[in-house]
């Protein structure tokens, strides 16, 4: 008989409705619960029939089947933090506020008023009860539409988010986070109300219309991170980064826009050693093979992405790039995250354009090298530094994302190669990119063997 190990976890709740088509509600919940390492435990008040198109049908749960989820989850288990989801009723709102004034724990009330069409979901009756249940919690997360109902105030703007944060504050909540994702711009801006403080979060905004269930997915992320421990402004901070991520790769299922990616960064954080071990590979590659002769002056470098990437702390490469020797070619130091600014800004913009983009190495351009170039009939694109606006330039680090832009945007076919034509102080450079490692290794070795012909 083998010895048990048993795994110790916060514990949080959901007070939700159950949406079969696994977006949204209990299921959405739970998945996001456990990507950040929190046992999700749950109280269903309805169950509903709907998939990606929409929801066909719904039925709410008998206010004493509620009520005995909530005593059997509370009365054996230590929950850290509880978040609420579609309470649909006047009823099973007034049933949780009742219970929410014994719990001893943070609660974040996710108001479900409004679809995402903009019809309303609840009674006026209904809408007046949340008030009660606001004031027994520590966080709301209304979005703009919801804000408006329990507030009037039209959230158009980043002072009027901040206007119905703080008229939401008076049904006794500690602190309002008025989501951004409905109002229009190209990015979002969600803004936490307290008493004392006002805070802004800001993500770009991803050009999806899968985003049901990220309601969901941010209430829950931040009960989550509440029931680890962390400070609800850290909390708040980590879950609008984990949506963000969530929405951008979202899962493509289903006939209809998808579903967001509960999962997405616990999957990015597994990919990270076999990244890493993939950009080794391609390095051994070309010191095996002896690069030397596309190695540039400022040096090699070898950068892989995780493949739900988004910094450049998610970028491995090598730590001092790759030079030449009198014996060839060899790696300065290691391979390790965060190594490369240049080609990993460089990769992460280009995979603005083609996602699935994973690695690219920098070479040195020359004739040689650009007479290799058009003999392989790769497709090329290229830029030049000295035609970029005056605004790119005086920003530090904006230069890759422009020269990304000039190369990969509204072109039918990506580019395999990007020449960089360099200008004064900045060598003149040629990036290779590929989707995995074999491919960018098997297309470096193939551009130095056509050099040195």
């Amino acid at each position: 008989m083998r010895t048990p190990a048993p795994d110790g976890r916060p514990v949080a709740l959901t007070i939700a409705g159950s949406d079969s088509g696994g977006g949204a509600g209990i299921q959405a919940d739970l998945a996001t619960m456990a990507a950040h390492g929190v046992f999700g435990t749950s109280a269903i008040t309805a169950v509903t029939a709907q998939n990606t198109r929409g929801v066909e049908s719904s039925h709410v749960l008998p206010l004493e089947e509620i009520e005995a989820q909530l005593e059997a989850v509370t009365d054996d288990f230590a929950v850290g933090a509880a978040k609420t989801g579609m309470l649909a009723t006047t009823e099973v709102i007034e049933t949780v506020a009742d219970r929410a004034r014994g719990f001893d724990f943070p609660l974040v009330v996710d108001p479900v008023m409004v679809a995402t069409s903009g019809d309303r979901l609840l009674e006026p009756e209904s809408e007046r009860a949340y008030e009660d249940l606001l004031g027994e919690a520590t966080l709301a997360t209304p979005n703009a539409d919801e804000a408006e109902v329990l507030t009037d105030v039209a959230v158009t703007d980043e002072e009027r988010a901040r206007e119905g944060g703080e008229a939401i504050l008076e049904t006794g909540v500690d602190a309002v986070l008025v989501k951004g994702g409905h109002v229009p711009g190209e990015t979002v801006t969600d803004v936490l109300v307290t008493d004392d403080t006002v805070r802004t979060f800001e993500h770009p905004r991803v050009g999806t219309d899968a985003t049901h269930g990220s309601g969901c997915a941010l209430a829950a992320a931040i009960a989550a991170r509440l029931a680890k421990g962390e400070s609800l402004e850290v909390a708040v901070e980590g879950a609008t980064d984990f949506l963000a991520r969530a929405v951008r790769y979202y899962y493509d299922v289903g006939e209809g826009h998808g579903a967001v990616n509960h999962m997405v960064s616990l999957r990015n954080e597994a990919t990270r050693e076999l990244t890493a071990e993939e950009v080794q590979a391609v390095v051994d590659r070309f010191v095996d093979a002896d690069v030397s002769a596309l190695v540039p002056e400022v040096g090699m470098n070898v950068a892989g992405a995780t493949p739900y990437a988004d910094s450049v702390a998610e970028v491995a490469a090598v730590e001092g790039r790759i030079t030449r020797t009198l014996s060839g070619v060899q790696p300065n130091r290691g391979v390790r995250f965060g190594a490369s600014s240049h080609v990993a800004r460089f990769l992460l913009s280009a995979r603005e354009f083609v996602p699935e983009l994973r690695f690219a190495v920098n070479c040195r351009l020359d004739a040689d090298v650009e007479g290799a170039l058009e003999a392989l009939e790769w497709p090329v694109a290229e830029y030049d530094r000295r035609k970029q606006p005056d605004e790119i330039r005086e920003t530090e680090g904006s230069t890759m994302g422009w020269g990304a832009r000039q190369a990969f945007a509204d072109r039918d076919e990506p580019p395999v190669a990007v020449v960089d034509r360099g200008e004064v102080g900045k060598e003149a450079l040629v990036k290779l990119v590929a989707a995995d490692p074999e491919t960018l290794a098997d297309r470096t070795l193939a551009l130095a063997t056509e050099v040195a012909k």
